[in-house]
């Protein structure tokens, strides 16, 4: 029974029918097999059981209620043909039996009433099931094969025992345009799906005759289709054998494995660039198990910590690399990654490096958890020094000189640079050359003590200045350029800070410029750069300022003057005297505390003195405690203008107060600073006029040259009233001088030309030029006019008339005549008589002008004068008639009328007519006549008209 129940354990049994035996028998399967055993009453229920359950075996009596088991046969093999269907039966016949087999039934039992018959049920029922199971699985194995043979995706062909082509399936018959049929029983190597060409056919014919000798083989094979790309392709030859074990065929089978190909020459080019790049990435890969034990070091390990995969390994668990509590375990169980864990490691060599780890949870290669490290000392330094960066600019933002921001690139150096040497050279332009401002300790222990150093490009630190170059060295004995050849200094760099100079910085040690401290070496200098050009234009904004105040104070000092200026001119315009210009200069310049003192002085050229003629503001006695005597050796202010005619200022009266006695009566008075102008208009003094002020430094080179312009306005002034009140004095003096030297040009002339001369009065100023009349005596004529002309003196001569020895020369002189230069002081040159060895002047001068200015006049600029006589005159009638006359005529008018006169157009009879001295006159004779008849009717309008004179008196 043990066979029977192997075969019927797993088996559902289907019993129909209503007699004893169908009882019986489902017992005795229950009971003695692992059947599981279903019984039913008709044929409707055994379809029913059937189409909802899996039935291995359906059992069935003949007669059933309203149908037979017959019936029920034909309708299960309409549905299946595989299913065991048996048919028992008591009252059996042959026909009963016939029919079974021609309907398809598995078995046909008769019953008997021995008891053998259920162990014989059992046995064929039994191999009934094991029979369907067995053509099931044939019937399945050749729908596989059919559905493999035919399958789509690959070329398959079945050959005989001796190589030849049985059968080939769709996919293969699609591979070539011969008809399959008329190639079937031929070898199959020599068929059209194999190319004669690359060894094709050999490899397919060693495969199949492998295969037929019992051996499963494969070849590659390649072929190239129209557009010249490979096909690739698998070929596999797999011999099949009968029961006997013999070989009744050969399947051949192809697979196109180009894609497969192509990806594993792409995973090869992929695992190849991904073994080069985490041979070569700076990043670290590492993983480990659960207990921290490494599956997996990257080849690059090296990279971060100098050790070899193996070194990393003999180190024990990642601990020892990475530290103790790196991460939390269950804040990574949460989130299956960690990101951006900052920590500390040691290398090989004992360096610390800053680590960013990231964890991430995985499962390759017995590795739970894996670990990428990137190195970020770097950065981390690179942040570090820029945070030193930020706070040295905001510190820069602070210093106030060049030297501050040398001294403190210095000393940011190391915490920026991570150097110890450095220093900063900074450019004098006065001395061209780069000078050592700041130094640390260390560039002095290198390199010596720093030295100046010229701007050219011989050395390091005058070619980066001059070529503006920066230049790093890993060792700077490498330069030609390098200074000084004993020096510890090894790593340098040179970076120029514009026009302001250089930056040094370096060490002992060699190759310590990367390219993170060259940008950090770089940032810094820049830094400094831009600090020095803000302190540079800060420097030049505030000496801009100081120069505008300086302006400004300038601009309202030369206001303030000029304010002085106009209220004196209006002064000067409204004096009628000399004293009261003055009076009216002293009070303006004390008016309003503008000054605390003025005065003006008189210089006696004969005693040689200074005596105060007007003064204003706080003397406080200070005149009378001044020497009246004036010589250069003088430092007095006033004194010593009046001795050198220079301006002279004082700006701190306290300065040498021991040396000079002036300036402790001037500071006890309150005086603290002197300006002293001369008061003088062509050439000729008038005094001197001394301001006075209660501060320091209150005068300056404006102030000084507009009271040295006021000087002359003064002495203009001073003269001009002079004049004017010259033409309006009744009494006059008259001087005599006699004058012994050849600069006169008169008596030049007569000196050369042996001769005697005369003036009186005839001298004429046009826009051409200055002309004299002077008469020749006691010579010819003729020689007194050719020397006359060889004077260089003398620019034109005209003669007017002339009789034998005498005669009236008209001359154009070169230089400023003395008639004209007292005219201009209110004085008038009455007459001159010259001979050869002396001239006689006969001046005669107001009672308006000063005496002395006018003998000034003639003493200065000639030798060997000598004062013979003064006399006082009064020509109260004759000069107010003279001035009235005067008033009356045009220069035109006058110059004709003079002309006239020495020309002898008045004498009987005329020496000169009319026509002739027009000509010389180079107008014509009427303008001639009529100029004279319009002199002669105002002289005597002044006589008659004005005056009132009667006729009687004219006798």
């Amino acid at each position: 029974m043990s066979s029977l129940s192997s075969a019927l354990d797993s088996a559902c049994v289907l019993l129909v029918g209503t007699t004893d035996w169908v009882g019986t028998l489902a017992q005795t399967l229950e009971t003695d097999t692992g059947a599981t055993v279903r019984v039913v009453a008709t044929a409707d229920e055994a379809l029913t059981v059937y189409h909802e359950e899996s039935v291995h075996c359906l059992i069935s009596e003949y007669a059933l209620a309203e149908s037979t088991g017959l019936q029920l046969l034909r309708t299960i093999r309409s549905e299946t043909t595989t299913t065991p269907v048996i048919l028992c039966t008591a009252a059996g016949n042959e026909s009963i039996a016939s029919e079974a087999v021609s309907a398809g039934v598995t078995d046909y039992i008769a019953l008997t009433g021995d008891e053998a018959w259920i162990e014989d049920s059992l046995e064929r029922i039994e191999r009934a099931i094991r029979t369907a199971r067995r053509t099931e699985t044939l019937r399945d194995r050749a729908r596989q094969f059919d559905a493999i043979f035919h399958d789509s995706r690959s070329a398959t062909w079945v050959l005989d025992p001796d190589g030849h082509l049985v059968r080939v399936n769709q996919t293969a018959r699609e591979m070539i345009e011969h008809d399959t049929e008329s190639v079937v029983e031929q070898p199959f190597w020599t068929l059209p799906w194999w190319p004669r060409s690359n060894g094709i056919q050999s490899d397919v014919r060693q495969i199949v005759e492998k295969a037929l000798d019992g051996t499963f083989s494969t070849a590659v094979i390649t072929r190239t289709e129209a557009d010249d790309s490979p096909q690739v392709s698998e070929l596999s030859a797999r011999p099949v054998r009968d029961e006997r074990g013999s070989i009744v065929s050969i399947i051949v089978e192809e697979v196109d494995i180009t894609e497969r190909v192509d990806l594993e020459r792409e995973l090869r080019q992929s695992e190849e660039l991904h073994r080069v790049t985490l041979n070569n990435m700076t990043d670290t890969v590492l993983i480990t198990d659960d207990s921290g034990a490494y599956t997996y070091v990257c080849p690059n390990v090296h990279f971060i910590f100098g050790y070899t995969a193996n070194e990393i390994r003999e180190l024990g668990t990642i601990d020892a690399l990475l530290g103790d509590d790196l991460f939390d375990r269950d804040e990574l169980t949460d989130n299956g990654v960690l990101k951006n864990i900052e920590c500390t490691a040691t290398d090989k060599a004992g360096r610390e490096h800053t680590l960013l780890v990231n964890v991430r949870e995985v499962s390759i290669q017995d590795g739970t958890l894996l670990y990428s490290c990137r190195d970020i000392t770097k950065r981390k330094q690179r942040e570090e020094a820029l945070a030193t960066l930020q706070e040295t600019t905001r510190d820069f933002l602070y210093a106030e000189t060049r030297a501050e921001i040398a001294q403190r690139t210095v000393e940011d150096v190391s915490s920026v640079l991570g150097l110890d040497a450095s220093a900063v050279y900074l450019f004098d332009v006065d001395g061209n050359n780069l000078q050592p401002t700041a130094y640390s300790t260390s560039m002095e222990r290198l390199n010596g003590p720093p030295l100046t150093t010229h701007t050219d490009p011989d050395s390091l630190t005058g070619y980066s200045f001059v070529e503006d170059e920066s230049l790093f060295f890993d060792d700077v004995h490498s330069s030609d350029r390098l200074e000084n050849r004993a020096t510890d200094l090894r790593s340098a760099a040179y970076i120029p800070l514009g026009e302001h100079g250089v930056f040094i910085a370096g060490a002992a040690d060699v190759g310590l410029f990367d390219d993170v401290t060259r940008e950090l070496a770089d940032l810094l200098a820049a830094t400094a750069e831009a600090a020095l050009d803000r302190v540079k234009r800060e420097s030049r904004l505030r000496e801009q300022d100081r120069e505008l105040q300086h302006q400004n104070s300038q601009l309202t000092a030369l206001n303030r003057i000029n304010e002085i200026i106009r209220d004196i001119d209006q002064a000067l315009v409204q004096a009628e005297t000399r004293e009261e210009i003055d009076r009216a200069v002293c009070d303006r310049l004390t008016a309003d505390d503008r000054f605390a003192f003025a005065w003006i002085g008189v210089i006696d050229p004969v005693e040689g003195s200074l005596q105060p003629r007007a003064w204003a503001g706080a003397e406080r006695g200070y005149l009378d405690s001044l020497a009246v005597s004036v010589d250069e050796s003088e430092s007095e202010p006033s004194k010593q203008t009046a001795a050198t005619r220079e301006v002279t200022m004082v700006t701190n009266v306290a300065n040498r107060l021991r040396q000079e006695s002036w300036r402790k009566e001037a500071l006890s008075r309150g005086f603290h600073s002197v300006l002293s102008v001369l008061l003088a208009y062509d050439e000729f003094t008038y005094g001197v006029l001394t301001v006075y002020a209660e501060s320091q430094n209150a005068f300056d080179e404006t102030s000084r040259a507009v009271l040295a312009e006021l000087g002359e306005t003064i002495a203009s002034a001073t003269s001009a009233v002079e004049r004017k009140n010259a033409l309006v004095t009744t009494s006059m003096t008259r001087l005599e001088f006699k004058i012994e030297d050849p600069a006169f040009v008169l008596s030049r002339l007569a000196q050369e030309a042996d001769c005697t001369l005369s003036y009186h009065g005839g001298v004429q100023q046009t826009t051409d030029g200055v002309y004299v009349f002077v008469t020749v005596e006691g010579a010819v004529v003729d020689a007194a006019e050719r020397v006359a002309t060889e004077l260089v003196a003398v620019e034109e001569v005209h003669r007017i008339s002339a009789d034998g020895t005498e005669g009236v020369l008209r001359l154009k002189l070169a230089q400023p005549f003395l008639a004209l230069e007292l005219a201009d002081h209110g004085a008038v040159l009455h007459s001159a008589s010259v001979d050869a060895s002396s001239a006689n002047l006969v001046i005669d001068v107001p009672d308006s002008v000063d005496v002395r200015h006018i003998t000034q006049l003639v003493t200065e600029p000639f030798d060997n004068v000598e004062f013979q006589s003064k006399q006082t005159l009064d020509r109260t009638s004759s000069q107010s008639l003279y001035s009235q006359f005067l008033d009356q005529l045009t220069d035109r008018q006058l110059e004709v009328v003079q002309m006239a006169y020495y020309s002898g157009f008045f004498e009987s009879p005329r020496e000169n007519t009319g026509e002739e001295i027009a000509d010389v006159l180079d107008i014509s004779p009427t303008a001639f006549y009529r100029h004279a008849r319009t002199v002669q009717r105002k002289l005597f309008s002044t006589l008659f008209d004005d005056v009132g004179i009667p006729t009687s008196s004219m006798d």
